[in-house]
């Protein structure tokens, strides 16, 4: 019997560890008293202090993610009070993502909390044969080389 997650359903086994994280630092922030703030919310905060004002194309490049996970994750950031949107003053057909006050206000628990979330990493990679972040960095990078659906089509 194989164990569960299975180790050959890589999707699933990256979902799982996902799950995982997400699940403890969302814990971290309920217990610091912030039930509506989610772990992915952090890039978007990170982004929209060091950069100000962004439209969505513009966050999900800084951040890393598609357009549509952007704009959904500002939507949920919107629905908390986190984030506005707003008309570009220099485009009026764009619409900026800005931080509220009460993001603001936030700032140096979620700065706090980030550094906690990063220390907990590095413990966590000091117990695996690869770190983590560092993994999953070189695999995206060798996707963007050549995607799996080109390695599947080499192999029939």
């Amino acid at each position: 019997m194989k164990p569960h997650p299975d180790p050959d359903a890589v999707g699933t086994l990256l979902r799982h560890v996902l799950d995982r994280l997400e699940a403890d630092v969302a814990a971290v922030y309920r217990d610091q008293g912030l039930p509506e703030y989610r772990p992915r919310f952090s890039p978007v905060v990170r982004a929209l202090e060091a950069e100000g004002p962004l439209s969505i194309r513009d966050l999900a490049a800084a951040i890393g993610v598609t357009h549509s996970a952007a704009s959904q994750t500002a939507a949920q950031m919107a629905r908390a009070g986190l984030v506005t949107h707003a008309a570009d003053p220099g485009d009026h057909r764009r619409r900026l993502v800005a931080l509220t006050p009460k993001a603001r206000a936030l700032l140096p628990r979620i700065a706090a909390e980030w550094e906690a979330t990063a220390a907990a990493m590095a413990d966590l990679d000091a117990e695996l044969t690869v770190p983590l972040g560092g993994l999953l960095a070189e695999a995206a990078a060798a996707l963007e080389r050549k995607p799996l659906r080109d390695r599947m089509a080499e192999g029939r």
